[in-house]
């Protein structure tokens, strides 16, 4: 794994309430990320599932609907750069997020899938 090292100014904060969330640690999916300036960067409010809750070695990736039903189990906290593989990121399971900071409005079936996240505009 190649590392890197950048100086960011300030991260995107997407939660409405910054001392009410509960996250876990994720490991962020790069497939399917389509690089920008030569980074690959997974935004922050993204919403991710894939079975991370029930397996933890599993990849964080973006949430799916089929037939009505949503994977989605959480709302990435902050941007995560993916350019060199899979990285380090941190999965809200449980809060108050602010919609208007998403980079996707989420969808009513990932809204129920998410039981214990309020977005709020």
């Amino acid at each position: 794994m190649k590392f890197t090292s950048q100086t960011y100014g300030n991260t995107k904060e997407i939660l409405k309430t910054p001392d009410h969330y509960v996250d876990i640690p994720v490991t962020v999916d790069d497939t399917g990320i389509t690089a920008v300036d030569g980074k690959k960067i997974v935004p922050a409010g993204t919403i991710i599932g894939n079975g991370m809750l029930a397996d933890p070695t599993k990849l964080a990736k973006k949430a799916v609907t089929t037939t009505g039903v949503s994977n989605a189990e959480g709302v990435l906290q902050y941007d995560v750069d993916v350019t060199y593989g899979p990285a380090p990121g941190a999965m809200i399971i449980h809060g108050y997020i602010d919609k208007t900071k998403l980079p996707v409005q989420p969808t009513a079936d990932e809204i129920t899938a998410l039981k214990q996240i309020t977005f709020i505009a």
